[in-house]
């Protein structure tokens, strides 16, 4: 496996990131035939940042989102509960018409 390699703004042909690298880091280990197959594939992703990095965005304002986003939730309608007994017919512990649990707070 190779070292680190630096990836600095540029021509393509200056910098080459290995795809075993890459595989090291995700704790993967690529056969030989999986590296020619994916060292291709990763050089092109790198050249179509690249061509991504040389377009004008001069005037364009930042976003999170390319569509907007509106609030996809339903209003919060308070609505009738459970009654108390019925709920606690699950509890696998109850007391005072509580459920119990265990303590997961340990002592200060």
């Amino acid at each position: 496996m190779t070292g680190p390699v630096p990836f600095t703004p540029g021509p393509m042909a200056t910098n080459h990131i290995d795809v075993r690298y890459v595989a090291g880091l995700a704790r993967l280990e690529l056969s030989d035939a999986e590296c020619a197959t994916f060292q291709p594939q990763l050089d092109a992703i790198l050249e179509y940042a690249e061509s991504l990095s040389k377009l004008d965005v001069e005037g364009i304002e930042p976003t999170a989102h390319p569509v907007p986003v509106y609030d996809v939730m339903r209003e919060d309608v308070p609505d009738t509960s459970l009654p108390v007994e019925a709920v606690l017919a699950n509890a696998p512990e109850q007391a005072q018409q509580q459920i119990r649990v265990p303590k997961v707070i340990a002592d200060a």
